[in-house]
């Protein structure tokens, strides 16, 4: 399987690629082994794999929320598993700052969906030459997304795609309008379904984002059957001990079954 990114991203016209990992980096330990879990998986069956962890979250709903292990800490763990297992990396930035230095390990930095606007920060992380992967924000539609796309493209860098991650739906749900993929895919660019944020349920009471997980499974063979080239999952051992998402996580034992579904349905496809 290859390893080059360029040929991961455009194997979504034969196959979809994986972008999967724990939330946030948690310590090495944990992040090794889950990113050799799925490394293996996705050997066995074929399928083009991206690795993400944030190495610091910084879009939390409460401020006694988990961010991170420290920053450089995280990166350098990143590091370790791009090293160790020679699979892609992708990771979160959240200022414009960040951009350089994240790239220092990161193939694909990531605009979480809050700041797909932030001019700044799209432009920096373009700047870097790398691979940009821009979340669609709860509150735009799929049309309005070529913006932000055009907004690294104009800054010299042709490397982006697009993560559709549901719309807001009320005050706490959100929705995915499948509609919206053919939007998406006018970019020319590598087009994404995040199965797991897409079934958050944000603003809760307590402070703490909900999801319904058992709803992965039904997200990803529609993403699937109506053509995105790639899905995103999150994924970890325990879910419910998770230091951050945990809610809307899937269970690593889950993901090689529901990956061989997966690939029957675009087999059945073509």
């Amino acid at each position: 399987m290859s390893t080059d990114i360029n040929h991961i991203l455009a194997s979504g016209q034969r196959n979809f690629f994986l972008i999967a990992g724990p939330c946030v980096v948690e310590g090495e330990e944990i992040t090794l082994h889950i990113a050799r879990e799925i490394k293996a998986i996705c050997e066995e069956l074929g399928i083009p794999f991206l690795f993400k962890a944030s190495y610091k979250k910084a879009n939390r709903s409460s401020l006694h929320s988990f961010t991170g292990i420290g920053d450089r800490e995280a990166l350098a763990v990143l590091a370790k598993v791009k090293a160790e297992l020679n699979v892609p990396v992708v990771t979160d930035i959240h200022t414009a700052e960040e951009a350089a230095w994240a790239a220092e390990v990161a193939d694909v930095l990531q605009i979480p969906a809050f700041l797909c606007r932030q001019t700044d920060l799209l432009v920096a992380a373009a700047n870097t030459g790398k691979y940009v992967n821009i979340k669609k924000g709860q509150f735009l539609s799929p049309e309005a997304m070529r913006f932000a796309v055009e907004k690294v493209r104009e800054s010299g860098n042709e490397n982006v795609l697009v993560t559709e991650r549901g719309t807001s739906f009320g005050y706490q749900d959100l929705i995915v309008d499948f509609r919206g993929i053919k939007a998406l895919k006018e970019n020319h660019c590598p087009v994404v379904l995040d199965c797991t944020h897409s079934l958050q349920q944000p603003n809760q009471p307590a402070g703490v984002t909900g999801g319904r997980p058992d709803l992965i499974e039904t997200i990803a063979k529609a993403g699937v059957a109506v053509g995105f080239d790639g899905l995103f999952m999150e994924t970890h051992p325990d879910p419910a001990h998770a230091l951050s998402d945990g809610a809307n996580m899937l269970p690593l034992h889950e993901l090689k079954p529901l990956m061989e579904k997966l690939l029957r349905i675009r087999l059945a496809i073509g």
